[in-house]
């Protein structure tokens, strides 16, 4: 009796969840290493064929193709280019997705590889060179990575696993709907809704590192447009007209002043830049009208409200003031970035096995913006980054994400894999 009681405590140790989850994550392990030619090899063929929003055709052909080798259920088509499969393991229990955005910037490559990018596009009506200047052809090599490693032990999987392979991060097109916002609308979620969902984001970070923080990590933003309107006149006799363009300098500087002195930045950072001042065709006529578009980031959705409000209330009273006109229109373009606290919590044990030595840090928030946040909106979240700098290199001489000299170090994507996969299997075998 004492034997037999013995047996079936070491049988229910012996095939206990968190015991499985660990010799599936050893194979996976040396799945991982050997594959990474591959990943590498897919991410190279992205950033040489890199794609802008809702234009992700090449892409997204290459993604679906890789995914039906694997035997997956694929679907494409979701929000123009979206391509979402479904891994289906042998036994029951939960589903988990993996997210990775497809599409590139309006950036001209001026990094020396091989592969660099050379394409061009047509964006906003100009010709410009197209870069992955995000890294978001590494996101996609990766995400397929782990899609491979994973379906090699499906018969050993207690669940699913939705990979979403995403268009239009960057913002879709003028005129045009996209990225998450539309996924969801058009019932990503609809039939499989998964019970979490994981993203990963390359940035210059030590080489391998992982990085994360509980609650917002990234910021909401909003993009913003004023039309300052005047009287047209010759620049020769100002007095005859309303000058929209000195107006405009004005509220320039009092925007400016509202973050500064009109908000309690110790409760939750705000930012408030202008990227964009349009008017004018002649060097010698005032115009009737200058067009000013900008950005405004925040984590407080309170702050956020009262920032937009000002401004609204800034552009009206300015303006007014000298007898000209302001149009206030506003866009969201993605909530905050909000990791649920107790999936962040649960996470940091994969994330310190996928990260090895290269180690987990926390991170301050970001006031950059991902519309992974709408899918966070949903279910349960948890967003985190990836460093790609070259190894002892100066973090803060890095080219940031964005610029024409952004580079990964591809050493560092094994360690993304391991992340993505290791995340899909704890929590299907969490118990």
């Amino acid at each position: 009796m004492r034997l037999s009681l013995i047996a079936i405590m070491t049988a229910a140790t012996l095939s206990s969840p968190a015991l499985f989850a660990a010799d599936l994550k050893a194979a996976l392990a040396t799945d991982i290493q050997a594959l990474m030619p591959k990943v590498i090899e897919w991410r190279r063929d992205l950033h040489q064929h890199p794609e802008l929003s809702n234009r992700e055709f090449r892409t997204s052909k290459m993604v679906a193709i890789e995914l039906k080798k694997l035997g997956l259920e694929v679907q494409t088509g979701i929000a123009h280019t979206g391509v979402v499969a479904i891994l289906k393991g042998a036994k029951p229990g939960p589903l988990v997705a993996l997210r990775a955005d497809m599409d590139a910037l309006p950036v001209k490559e001026q990094v020396d590889l091989p592969f660099a990018s050379k394409a061009t596009a047509e964006y906003n009506g100009q010709q410009v060179g197209v870069m992955h200047a995000c890294g978001h052809d590494a996101h996609v090599a990766m995400l397929l990575g782990a899609a491979t490693v994973l379906s090699k032990h499906q018969k050993e999987l207690a669940g699913s696993v939705m990979f979403i392979f995403q268009p239009a991060e960057e913002g879709a097109p003028a005129g045009e709907e996209g990225g998450a916002s539309l996924m969801l609308k058009q019932g990503l979620f609809a039939k499989n809704k998964p019970d979490a969902i994981f993203g990963i984001h390359v940035w210059p970070g030590p080489t391998g590192q992982l990085q994360v923080k509980a609650e917002g990590i990234m910021a909401a933003a909003d993009s913003f447009e004023i039309k300052v309107k005047g009287v047209q006149v010759h620049g020769s006799s100002p007095w005859r007209g309303i000058d929209p363009v000195a107006v405009s300098g004005q509220l320039i500087t009092a925007l400016h002043q509202i973050p500064a002195r009109q908000l309690d930045v110790t409760q939750a950072p705000a930012v408030m830049s202008i990227g964009q001042v349009h008017g004018g065709v002649r060097w010698n006529i005032i115009p009737e009208e200058v067009v000013l578009g900008g950005t405004v980031r925040t984590f407080d959705p309170q702050m956020r409200e009262q920032l937009l409000a000002k401004m609204k209330h800034t552009a009206e009273h300015i303006t007014a003031a000298s007898g000209a006109t302001a149009e206030f229109h506003q866009h969201s373009f993605a909530a905050v970035t909000w990791n649920d606290v107790k999936l962040t919590e649960w996470a940091m044990p994969s994330l310190n096995w996928a990260a090895g030595k290269a180690g987990v840090s926390g991170i301050k928030p970001i006031t950059a913006s991902e519309d992974f946040s709408f899918y966070q909106q949903q279910v349960p979240g948890m967003f985190f980054f990836l460093g790609i700098a070259d190894a002892g290199a100066d973090i803060s001489k890095t080219a940031p994400n964005h610029s024409p000299f952004f580079r990964v170090n591809e050493a560092a994507l094994e360690n993304g894999v391991r992340a993505l996969s290791g995340l899909a299997v704890d929590f299907l075998h969490k118990g």
